[in-house]
């Protein structure tokens, strides 16, 4: 563990490196403003079954301008592990796409094998292959047409 010399809750300076949960745990209590950064440093530096009841209360206590981080910290634990806790997994199913927990979520459908996602994750990567093949297929037809009007269009001048 890291002695607590080493970050400032005050500035937040070095909170990335934070690897106590207790130190964290103790911040909650305290009603810290920079608990934010403080998960995602667990997330960076400790197991996810560690860090993962953190990232959940922060997900609960922290307003909406500082709600993005325990989502960073959730895509951390994803991309660090190749896994996530199944709290992990509920807390971004009920933030959901599009939100806060956007890119969380697409961290998880990258990082983490199929066969560890939970079935609603497993469909959200199905869903969004079908779009993203259905996006390019769409895009190329649109560049061809409009190949073809300027090639039509060349001729009659």
């Amino acid at each position: 563990m890291t002695d607590g010399r080493s970050w400032n809750w005050e500035t937040g300076e070095g909170l990335l490196g934070i690897d106590d949960p207790a130190e964290v745990d103790a911040a909650f209590e305290r009603g810290e403003e920079s608990l934010g950064a403080a998960v995602i440093g667990l997330a960076l530096n400790c197991p996810p079954e560690v860090s993962s009841p953190r990232i959940i209360r922060a997900i609960a206590v922290l307003d909406r301008s500082r709600r993005d981080f325990p989502f960073t910290a959730a895509g951390h634990v994803a991309r660090l592990n190749g896994r996530l806790t199944s709290e992990l997994y509920a807390a971004l199913r009920a933030e959901g796409r599009g939100g806060f927990a956007e890119n969380a979520i697409r961290d998880t459908l990258t990082f983490v094998p199929f066969r560890k996602l939970t079935p609603w994750f497993k469909w959200q990567l199905v869903r969004m292959t079908v779009v993203d093949k259905l996006d390019a297929w769409r895009l190329t037809a649109t560049d061809t047409a409009e190949e073809a009007w300027k090639a039509l269009r060349r001729r009659r001048s």
